[in-house]
This record gives structure tokens, sequence and C-alpha cells, in this order.
């Protein structure tokens, strides 16, 4: 039987993987990457960086795909549909990859960025390959260092305040309405800086873009004050790397609750 690691890999820093993710990659036969084109190349270098870190080279080896382009333009009803097509072209990929290029009695991994378990569609699509039946494979799930907490850690800060709730959504979610209820918002995959529209509030971010890599950056205060120095900052390093991954933390000040 076939076997698949799902590694949770940190955000990006070689030392923030556990004990546990290392004696997994020196468990590993073959490691699959999916390459996002010449503009995410570094996303890639990374990954290799962290296998050259922790593993002797020559004890595995790399098998490379392209990952399939998502439809970045679809909304409201059409997203969902563009987001499940996405999920089925990658299962292809991840399937004919398991099937050709790994043996029955060896081991492969997937290397997550994050944790596995937060806003990634490794598992779901692992599943998605096991219900089609067409190869047979047991996996298991090695937690990872989330951006999330590596987020708040860089600020120094906790994610929740005592007693209080914290919740995780997207910049999708937040343009709809701030929760109700919650004071201590995180915020993913928000490519439109949804934070803009809290500018009149009395509300902290706490905001951090390539986090755990060497082009970290970070910045925090009030949105009125720090929002325009995040829009500067996001759009420079957009423009200088040609993609941006960040996240940020909206506190509400506790008179407002």
């Amino acid at each position: 039987m076939r076997k698949i690691h799902v590694i949770g890999i940190g955000a990006g820093d070689p030392d923030q993987l556990t004990l546990q993710a290392v004696r997994a990659l020196r468990d590993t036969d073959v490691f699959f990457v999916l390459d996002k084109g010449e503009v995410k190349s570094d996303l890639t270098d990374l990954r290799r960086d962290m296998l050259h870190t922790h593993i002797p080279e020559g004890t595995y080896r790399v098998v490379e795909a392209r990952d399939p382009d998502r439809d970045r333009t679809a909304g409201g009803a059409a997203y969902s549909p563009a987001v499940g097509d996405w999920r089925s072209a990658r299962a292809a990929i991840y399937e004919r990859l398991i099937a050709e290029e790994l043996g029955e009695d060896e081991t492969g991994a997937f290397l997550v960025w994050g944790d596995p378990a937060l806003y990634d569609s490794t598992l779901g699509i692992l599943e998605e390959i096991l219900e089609r039946g067409a190869v047979a494979f047991e996996y298991d799930v090695i937690p990872g260092i989330s951006s999330v907490s590596a987020l708040v850690a860089r600020h120094r800060t906790g994610l929740n305040r005592v007693a209080r709730p914290v919740q995780i959504t997207t910049g999708r979610r937040l343009a709809e309405g701030f929760p109700e209820g919650v004071d201590d918002v995180v915020v993913m995959l928000d490519a439109h800086q949804t934070f803009r529209q809290y500018a009149d509030d009395d509300i902290d971010i706490y905001w951090g873009a390539y986090i755990g890599t060497p082009d970290e950056i970070l910045a925090a205060g009030p949105i009125a004050e720090a929002g325009p120095r995040i829009e500067r900052l996001r759009a420079e390093a957009r423009e200088r790397k040609g993609w941006i991954m960040d996240t940020y933390l909206l506190r509400r000040n506790p008179r407002q609750a």
C-alpha cells in the first residue's frame, strides 16, 4: 500500500518545522511539488531549501507538476463552482503523480504551507482521489505552524482576549460586514484590502506579508493610521515580486463591543 504524508511546513521559515514534520520528511521517498509558474518560483525554492536543511541529498526525489490555473475572475454564485473545478483539476494531477511516480511500497509527501487543516485544499483533494478508486493509498497529516500563528507571534500579541472568541474569515466575507459578537477577526485571502472600509471605526490592525520568509513585512496600528501605510507597502511588494501572500488580525476596541 502506498503511503502519503501531508506535511505542514509552516509559513516559510525552515526552523518552523516541527520535530514530527522533520521525521516525516526523512521517512519520505518522493516529494510532490506543484509549480505555480515563474512568478512564484521562489515558493518552490523555499520548499527545496527546507528539504536541503533537514534531510540528506540523494535520499529522496522531487517530482514537479504545473499547478492548474484557477478562474480568479469568478464572483458571486460562480465562485464556488470555479473553486470546485480547480480542485478537481488538481485532483487529476495528484492522482497521476501518485499512480505513476510512487511505487507500491514507497512513501510520498505533499508539503503544505502553514497547517494542512487551515485554508488548504490538499486533504479534500486526496479524499476525492480515494473516492474515485483508481489508485489506493493511505495518508496521515502532520500539523504545521500556520501563517495565523506566525502573524500574532511576530506582533507579540494573542489571537483572542480573555473570555472572548476569535473568528477566522476571508476578505470576501469581511466585505459583507464585521462579524457580530466578535471583536477579534483574522482575515485571509483578501486581495482587495477590505480593511479599508473600517478605517472610521476604532479598530487596530496587525498585518503581515510573506510571513516567515526573508521578505517578511509587518505593520500594525489603528486602521486609520496604519491602513495607508499597509496599502503602500503591499503595492510596492506586489510590484517587486509579482505576487503577495498576506494575513491580518483586526482587533476592535472593547468600548465599541
